[in-house]
């Protein structure tokens, strides 16, 4: 490839640092093959936590990533540069880490010391581009159109300015919660939780506290209160109650039936697959490693059965348990994800929205153990409560909150949003993007959420045409491939997207067609 071209990143969270440390591998000299030539990258963002996002800002060290170190690396088939990160940086992985998990045998490292791995690798993938001879620039703006242009794209950032691009990679994030009960003009109500270290100094001295939600991000609030001291009562609401798992300690599994290169197959064919015949796949995953899928079933089964303070209490006693179903079950969901998806019918995957999502956040994104047995001692001192059922939540007369759940009414003094960002709406604050890629007619909102995009190579599509120009990474794409998140699934499918984009520029230039232009 001897013609330059343009790249341009909108959003410059954890995914970008994935595309740039993917381009910055792919684009390597190497012998035998032709070199690429220097081309132009531009990353836009418009948030203060650049190369972080909001999952990996800086933050209390309550605030933990829930993957081992060998999970969390940005590096496609190089599981271990994060651990070898943070033995450089005084940190191993081992039992001398300060937030190793005894019960797990793992560490679990705070989120704000992944984002220094994020902005190391950031800065890295830079400073080798750059000595290769490319241009890397941050735009610190917000890009609010996309729109066809004579080199590929012209993107406009809110300021007004407009910048001819030849490629783009969204890498837009999930955003905050919802203010589902529109309390965000309350004092006492935190619409957005994090950082943590900032947020709860406004309620810690309330009396009493409502978390709305029982997911990773409602037991982030509760332990960096107990973290602080705070000895009052905290109430845990949802509508069902359902905490995350509790992460068993890490064996090693490769997948045998339940494997991504099956299901690409099957795609290749425009073959369709079943739930029914996923759960038939899954059994003889767990067979073939000696587990039992009538144990796994009973696993899934009990979500919706079993009380969830006996659930967490059984899960914690079962940390080291030497059936493999449900590790096999959260290791192969999140790798095959995204090829699965695309395969169910359009029946079944709203069926799934509509009716397990709950079940497989629950079991696929599970707490660590040593956040599990704190939630549990709270819970046994009385000073933590699981509210299921949650009705209504409303200011109340005296200044504080309502709360009426399935149980009654409780009165609260003020209430922390814990809810998770949904992966499937766009955020409001890219929603003028996004309205821009439907009238150019390079993409369609899916009736799932998100945009839609093709599995391959995860470029836009617009009925039976896919973008080799402008790509989705993240959870902007979770209608059509679901399991967007978590770095593993980021990792990979940023690796698809750099080489989608180099091998279309390759083809562009073998065509005579232009690759890029400078930028305006």
């Amino acid at each position: 490839m001897n013609e330059a071209i343009s790249i341009g990143i909108i959003g410059g969270g954890a995914a970008a640092v994935c595309v740039l440390d993917a381009l910055a591998r792919a684009t390597a000299p190497q012998a035998g093959a032709e070199p690429v030539r220097p081309s132009r990258i531009t990353v836009f963002e418009p948030g203060r936590n650049l190369w972080r996002g909001r999952p990996y800002q800086v933050d209390v060290p309550t605030v933990r990533v829930n993957i081992p170190p060998a999970g969390m690396s940005i590096r496609l088939s190089d599981s271990g540069h994060f651990e070898r990160w943070l033995a450089a940086t005084g940190t191993p992985a081992g039992p001398e880490n300060p937030y190793y998990d005894e019960h797990c045998a793992t560490t679990f490292v705070p989120r704000s010391l992944y984002g220094n791995y994020l902005e190391d690798c950031a800065t890295e993938a830079i400073r080798q581009l750059r000595g290769r001879g490319w241009q890397v620039r941050v735009v610190l703006d917000r890009v609010v159109e996309c729109r066809p242009g004579p080199h590929g794209s012209v993107l406009r950032t809110g300021s007004g300015h407009e910048f001819d691009i030849g490629y783009t990679v969204l890498c837009l994030g999930a955003g905050g919660p919802e203010d589902s009960y529109r309390l965000a003009s309350n004092p006492r109500y935190i619409a957005e939780p994090y950082p943590l270290g900032q947020t709860l100094l406004a309620v810690e001295d309330c009396d009493s506290i409502a978390v709305i939600g029982t997911g990773l991000t409602a037991v982030d609030v509760v332990l960096s209160l107990a973290a602080r001291g705070y000895q009052n009562k905290v109430l845990m609401l949802s509508r069902t109650g359902v905490l995350p798992a509790v992460r068993q300690r890490i064996r090693q599994h490769s997948l045998v039936h339940f494997t991504a290169q099956r299901f690409r197959a099957a795609a290749r064919h425009g073959k369709q697959v079943s739930i029914a015949e996923l759960v038939a796949l899954m059994g003889d995953e767990v067979r073939a490693a000696g587990g039992s899928p009538e144990l796994l079933a009973a696993e899934i089964g009990a979500i919706s059965r079993e009380e969830p303070t006996a659930r967490l209490r059984r899960q914690l006693a079962e940390v080291a348990a030497e059936d493999p179903g449900l590790r096999i079950l959260q290791h192969a969901v999140p790798m095959t994800g995204p090829d699965v998806w695309p395969l169910l019918s359009t029946h079944e995957q709203a069926e799934v929205i509509r009716s397990h999502y709950r079940t497989v956040m629950s079991l696929c994104c599970p707490m660590p153990a040593s956040s599990g047995h704190r939630l549990l001692e709270l819970l046994q001192a009385g000073q933590l409560e699981l509210r299921p059922g949650l009705r209504s939540l409303a200011p109340a007369e005296d200044g504080g909150f309502l709360v009426r759940t399935v149980a009654g009414e409780h009165r609260v003094q003020a209430v922390v949003n814990a809810v998770n960002p949904s992966p499937h709406r766009v955020h409001p604050a890219a929603e003028s993007l996004i309205d821009s890629l439907v009238r150019s007619g390079v993409t369609s909102r899916h009736p799932l959420g998100g945009i839609t995009v093709t599995r391959a190579t995860s470029g836009l599509v617009s009925g039976r045409s896919v973008s080799s120009r402008i790509y989705a990474l993240g959870t902007i794409a979770s209608g059509s491939l679901f399991f967007t998140y978590g770095m593993p699934s980021v990792v990979d499918r940023a690796h698809d997207i750099v080489h989608a984009v180099l091998a279309a520029a390759q083809s562009s230039v073998s065509l005579g067609l232009p690759a890029t232009s400078a930028a305006v």
